[in-house]
């Protein structure tokens, strides 16, 4: 599998160069994950480094976010800079508007976490003692035991904290204001359909209960559950999560682009990466 990883720089680059020759596209948005958790000690700089480079010769804006891999390799305060990730005070939530009629609300799903932050951060502490009361393992990232949707309550995932919630609240308002409609991403899933459970966001259950208040939200879009999936919720929301580029084996690919309509997302998958049609309820 380490093979795998090795060629997915190589994905990368296919990607960037039939990106950079498709006129209408807008942006890029990398769904965390640039690195390989299991990188060697003192490599990890380098590795982000050399990934961050190959994104940068996209000949449109890109955004990322923080995956758990990312965070086995770099602090936050290392990792966050290097992407221009545009949170502030280490937080890495953030949206943007690429066209009038929609916004792109970005998440971090590990705003509370065991892992990025310091060893003695409030939010450290905060996810230790979270894991302690729902995760009775030892090996904190071992769901063993754990039954159902208790099973995420492992350290490779985190949680969404009160004052990102809050935010999200905000922002999902302003959208409805301004009559946009909305694509809410983020490295960890929210739908178990279309998603492992063990990859589920802690509080998923939280985010989507904001979620579902407004009528704005067509789509949720993330990564970390490596073979993707596909869900409509009981409200009509989409659920995609995407296959990932370091599971392709050599010569094989995974990603893609949305063409995005009043009424439908339509997402074009390369090879590995399954096509999905989302028609939106009216």
């Amino acid at each position: 599998m380490d093979w795998y990883y090795r060629h997915s720089i190589h994905v990368l680059q296919r990607a960037i160069q039939e990106w950079n020759n498709h006129q209408d596209l807008n942006f890029v948005i990398n769904f965390g994950d640039i690195v390989d958790g299991k990188c060697p000690p003192g490599q990890s700089l380098d590795a982000v480094k050399k990934v961050n480079y190959e994104f940068q010769k996209s000949n449109r804006p890109v955004y990322h976010m923080i995956g758990n891999h990312c965070l086995y390799n770099l602090p936050r305060d290392k990792l966050l800079p290097l992407l221009k990730i545009p949170g502030l005070n280490g937080l890495a939530y953030y949206d943007f508007s690429p066209i009038p009629e929609y916004r792109i609300v970005v998440l971090d799903g590990y705003d509370i976490s065991a892992i990025g932050w310091p060893q003695g951060h409030p939010k450290t502490l905060q996810a230790l003692e979270f894991l302690e009361k729902k995760n009775p393992n030892s090996d904190k990232n071992s769901p063993e035991g754990l039954q159902g949707l208790d099973r995420r309550f492992v350290m490779f995932n985190g949680a969404v904290g009160r004052e990102q919630l809050e935010w999200l609240d905000g922002t999902l308002q302003d959208a409805t204001k301004l009559k946009q409609k909305v694509i809410v991403c983020c490295h960890l899933p929210f739908d178990d359909v279309a998603s492992d459970k063990e990859a589920l966001l802690w509080n998923y259950d939280e985010v989507m209960n904001i979620i579902h208040q407004y009528n704005c939200v067509k789509a949720c879009l993330s990564g970390h559950d490596h073979r993707g999936g596909y869900s409509i919720d009981s409200h009509g929301v989409h659920h995609r999560s995407f296959e990932a580029a370091l599971e392709c084996p050599p010569d094989t690919d995974a990603y893609g682009h949305i063409d995005v309509y009043d009424d439908r997302l339509l997402l074009f998958g390369a090879d590995r990466m399954q096509n999905t049609e989302m028609y939106f309820n009216s």
